[in-house]
């Protein structure tokens, strides 16, 4: 199976011979969802941009940070994970690791970019067309979206091929599942990225392509997802899972 893969253009972060190391990590939007995001990003090791277009919703978005992590210290405390210290030097050392702005254009260095803001596609769309010319050309977009459409945010950003949708699951500091979803235009490379950098944060990825492999007879709907059950440890397969999502929403967001 995998060598039917490669011959068809396909890898997987393991086999990839070139991985991109993401060092800084840009995250639009501190609400329920990004300041999450901000959060692991930085727990993981990770320079982390936190992005608001306002002051006062960066300092909300911040104090939420604040919050879940001293929750995190006092349960590793309270379980024998860490001594206080240890926890009080593991909060320090995630806080150190993000930098805040309200202005997009201190992203223009950054290695990968996640928005979280509002799920208004005319919003998105409009931001990617102002974000695009700003921020380096190497780097990767990723649209936390869980409901529009990845090809209509790709094509406005101007990098189509270093676009993807990375969709966490709420709250974030718990759930283990992303999904990553890629377009015709994503760099396969691209991809690869982004599921490693998912599994430096700790996350199990999963990938819309496991869809492609049936339609193209790579492996049928059963050994797709046995392998992730049993190979990777998710609790259900990736076709089982759009499945339980609802067939009509992941389409949509293709």
């Amino acid at each position: 199976m995998i060598s039917s893969l490669r011959k068809q253009g396909f890898k997987t972060a393991k086999f990839s011979m070139r991985q991109m190391s993401f060092k800084k990590v840009g995250v639009v939007g501190l609400g329920l969802m990004g300041h999450g995001v901000a959060q692991v990003t930085a727990a993981a090791g990770y320079q982390v941009l936190a992005i608001e277009s306002k002051t006062e919703a960066l300092d909300l978005g911040m104090k939420r940070i604040e919050d879940s992590l001293l929750k995190v210290s006092a349960r590793a405390v309270k379980n024998g994970k860490s001594t206080p210290e240890e926890a009080k030097q593991q909060f320090d050392d995630t806080i150190s690791r993000i930098s805040t702005t309200t202005d997009i254009a201190d992203a223009h260095d950054c290695d990968l970019i996640i928005e979280a803001i509002i799920e208004r596609e005319d919003i998105k769309i409009d931001f990617y067309e102002k974000l695009g010319p700003l921020i380096k050309p190497s780097c990767v977009f990723a649209s936390n979206t869980s409901s529009l459409a990845i090809t209509n945010m790709a094509l406005a950003s101007g990098r189509p091929d270093k676009f993807v949708g990375l969709h966490f699951f709420n709250p974030v500091q718990v759930m283990k599942l992303v999904e990553v979803i890629s377009t015709t235009h994503t760099d396969k490379e691209v991809v690869d990225d982004i599921v490693t950098f998912g599994d430096k944060i700790g996350k199990k990825t999963v990938l819309t392509q496991a869809m492609a492999m049936v339609d193209r007879g790579d492996a049928s709907t059963r050994d797709i997802d046995l392998s992730m059950q049993l190979g990777a440890g998710h609790p259900m397969g990736p076709l089982h899972l759009s499945d339980y999502i609802g067939l009509d929403t992941a389409l949509s967001i293709l």
